[in-house]
């Protein structure tokens, strides 16, 4: 790896954290705020939709680029 891939990593991860410690203080910032079992099942079902949706699309990526699908149109 090069130098400036290890900085854009180190600079990406901090702002991962930095994003999940603000997320933590504005929910502990909120003592009232409950999240039912439905809410809870709600989350982890759009979780898993997203990521199907995600692993999808990228499984059509390969695919079209394994058969073909993206070369130019040859002209005759």
């Amino acid at each position: 790896m090069r130098a400036g891939e290890i900085v854009l990593i180190v600079v990406l991860l901090g702002l991962l954290a930095l994003a999940a410690l603000y997320s933590w203080h504005v929910w502990a910032a909120m003592p009232d705020a409950q999240v039912t079992a439905s809410g809870w099942t709600a989350l982890a079902l759009g979780g898993v939709f997203t990521l199907a949706v995600g692993g999808g699309l990228m499984f059509l990526v390969f695919y079209s680029a394994r058969h073909g699908y993206d070369d130019p149109d040859e002209k005759k």
